[in-house]
């Protein structure tokens, strides 16, 4: 799991075949992400890019397309006119209706036979993920030196998971499927093993006996947008929980792995998830909090509630919002809480993880040892990605008043080149064949199988109004166990 992808192990020449090749989040991340690659000089020269979609356009209409939709969302400051005339060359599109196994003919007659590492991306609706497969095989396009690549969500809970790993299963072998989440490619995250398994420092606190509690925390300040008919059926709990918090909290809990193998790093995963405590009804109702926004002000803007979003249904109890506590039922995190936290239309933009360290069993420094908290390890994700160890100090002056100062490790100040986006990481390690930053079906049921109680909650969720930090419930529940969220120290 090098941070440094080898340049030859792109070198190889691709066909990468992206479905949904019109869509938002072909538009804003998977494009952006292959030209980001193409400009530093990481894809083969030989490497195709097809776009498929329903749109009736032609190639030429379809680069029109890219220029208009696609451009403005890339990282102007490394803008370069040649690369994009470049990158656009690489660009052809395919007009398919994908639930219609007979338009693929077209498809398999834009792809080279003889190409021997052909890449299928499925940017579309989980729906759709099992007809494309199967008309993939029928169109003989699934040889065993074939990729897949499926977005989040993969099914809607456990038993839909569980139908659609089974039907791609019967056409590709588990090592051809790219289950992506986009959180395990960021710089911070890679850097969580760095800081974990080569630093002697910190790996003999890292466990209950130095632990007090560990947050997780994805913020946004942004609500469902254009998006609501999807986010409805939905929520919260699907969207990030079940995948991008558990990953995390995974990647944090995890044992030292033999090596940094795919399969090696995944079982390491798999066997935390595995120790997840299950929730129990009367967990849910102590350790669940589920939250709805209502009308309120983010940015000095006033902004609509949920129920007031274009394609809410009026009577919706969807989550916008979850607060939860975890338990790892293991030797190394027995008694330490995970709290977990998500939701939209929060104060501020903002992924986290805060591991909390347990405050000296004796002060000898006086009342102000006590008052000044606790040492604090804070791995920012996003909007900037950096690493923080939160100390105390002697405050200068007379007499032993302490203070919290902090050794920051900011990647743009230590590191001038510039930082891999998690997409373009992610998309090269398909085209080279690296599987450690892809979720396995195991890991992905076992999560499943652990939130399924949670899914099954009637209970109606707690109403916060936009611009807070969500339901008071959810600093309620930080409260019993004597602690408090991040924000919320000072």
């Amino acid at each position: 799991m090098n941070a440094h992808i080898p340049f030859s192990d792109t070198q190889a020449p691709f066909e990468f075949v992206l479905f949904g090749g019109t869509g938002d989040l072909a538009m804003r991340k998977i494009l952006p992400a292959l030209y980001s690659a193409h400009r530093d000089g990481l894809l083969a020269p030989e490497g195709r890019i097809i776009a498929v979609a329903q749109n009736e356009l032609d190639t030429a209409g379809y680069l029109d397309w890219v220029d208009v939709s696609v451009r403005p969302h890339l990282t102007q400051a490394r803008f370069d006119e040649s690369a994009w005339r470049g990158f656009r060359e690489r660009l052809s599109y395919v007009a398919l209706d994908a639930s219609q196994p007979g338009a693929f003919s077209r498809l398999a007659d834009a792809l080279s036979p003889a190409s021997s590492r052909q890449i299928f991306y499925l940017a579309t609706g989980p729906s759709l993920f099992v007809p494309i497969c199967r008309a993939l095989a029928q169109a003989g396009l699934a040889p065993p030196t074939s990729r897949i690549v499926l977005e989040k969500p993969l099914g809607y809970d456990l038993a839909s998971s569980t139908a659609i790993n089974d039907a791609v299963g019967q056409i590709f072998s588990e090592d051809q499927i790219y289950r992506i989440d986009h959180y395990l490619g960021k710089e911070a995250v890679q850097n969580l093993f760095a800081l974990r398994f080569a630093n002697v420092m910190f790996e003999p606190l890292w466990r209950r006996e130095w632990i007090d509690n560990i947050q997780i925390t994805v913020a946004e300040e942004l609500g469902v947008g254009g998006r609501g008919g999807f986010y409805d059926q939905t929520g919260a709990l699907r969207d990030m929980v079940q995948n991008h918090l558990l990953q995390l909290l995974a990647i944090v809990a995890m044992e030292p792995p033999q090596s940094m193998e795919a399969d090696a790093v995944r079982d390491e995963k798999l066997r935390v998830l595995r120790a997840l405590k299950p929730l129990t009804e009367a967990a849910l109702h102590q350790s669940v909090v589920r939250g709805q926004y209502r009308a309120g002000v983010v940015r000095g803007e006033s902004v609509p509630g949920y129920l007031d979003e274009s394609g809410i249904r009026a009577d919706s109890t969807t989550e916008t919002f979850v607060a939860l506590k975890a338990e790892v039922e293991n030797w190394r995190w027995a008694g330490v809480p995970f709290f977990l936290r998500t939701g939209k239309r929060l104060a501020r933009r903002v992924a986290e993880i805060v591991v909390t360290f347990k405050r000296p069993p004796h002060s000898t420094l006086g009342p102000t040892a006590l008052l000044a908290g606790s040492n604090r390890l804070t791995i920012q994700l996003q909007p900037d990605e950096s690493i923080r160890l939160s100390t105390l100090a002697k405050r200068p002056g007379l007499g032993m008043t302490l203070q919290g100062v902090y050794l920051d490790l900011a990647f743009d100040r230590f590191f001038r080149q510039d930082r891999m986006e998690a997409y373009q990481r992610l998309l090269l390690d398909v085209i080279a064949g690296r599987l450690a930053l892809f979720v396995r079906r195991d890991e992905q049921e076992a999560a499943w199988r652990w939130v399924a109680p949670i899914l099954d909650l009637k209970t109606a969720p707690k109403p916060y109004s936009a611009g807070n930090w969500g339901p008071a419930q959810a600093s309620a529940l930080l409260a019993r166990y004597g602690t408090c969220w991040s924000e919320e120290e000072n």
